[in-house]
Order: structure tokens, then sequence, then C-alpha cells
């Protein structure tokens, strides 16, 4: 699971560097900046007039990428945390014993219900009504 997280880190960390270079890249309102300074205009050279739109898609998918990234790794973390604490296990349900067996019910061809009590003893047997 760790190896699972340190990928994931790693990932993280080259995805933010990623995002913090394509938001200096892009032009600002004002064609003046950060973004004019450390090369908004070339990105107009390598992308052409489409520049904007580009810049704004692969900002937004790599945001969207960082948050759930970033989720993941929090989730695997709290994971991790209750897996080296022993916290992982399946409840225990403690079931009451098993109730005596009703007695045989009489040989008289017809049905009688026997029901069980709350103190675990069987309540008398009913008549059917005719």
């Amino acid at each position: 699971m760790s190896i699972v997280i340190w990928l994931l880190t790693f990932v993280l960390v080259l995805l933010s560097v990623f995002l913090v270079l394509i938001v200096l890249m892009q032009k600002s309102k004002s064609d003046g900046g950060v973004g004019a300074a450390l090369g908004g205009g070339m990105t107009e050279a390598t992308f052409g007039a489409d520049t904007g739109n580009v810049l704004a898609t692969l900002t937004r998918n790599c945001t969207i990428a960082f948050f759930v990234i970033c989720f993941g790794l929090y989730l695997l973390h709290i994971r991790q945390h209750r897996v080296d604490r022993g916290g992982v296990s399946l409840p225990t349900i403690n079931v009451p014993e098993a109730a005596p067996a009703p007695e045989a019910a009489p040989a008289t061809g017809e049905p009688t219900l026997s029901l069980p009590a709350i103190g675990g003893e069987a309540a008398p047997a009913t008549e059917p009504a005719n």
C-alpha cells in the first residue's frame, strides 16, 4: 500500500509543478504581467490562435486531476493509519444462546401453536378455534 502512496505523491508533485507552469504560460487579460514575461507570447507561436482555449482546458483538467489525487491520497493515508493501528477488523456480534427445543406436540392430529415466552419458557399450547 505504501508503494501506491509514494507513487501518487510523486505524480502529485509533478502535476503541481506542471500546473504552476501552465498558469504562468497563460497570457493575462491586459497583455502584460507574468504571463508575457515568462513566455505568454511564445505559446501563441506553439499552439496558434487557439492558445487561450488550449491552456484553459489543460488548466481545468490538471486542476481536476490534482484534487482527485489529493482526495485519493487523503483516503489512502487514513486507511494506512487504521491498518497500522490495528483498527481494521470486523465487529463481533454476541449471539444469545439458543432456547431449549419445545416439547413434542400431542399426537391428536390437530396442529397446536407453542410460542416462546420472554423468559425463554414455552407458552402453553393453544387450541385452534372451530
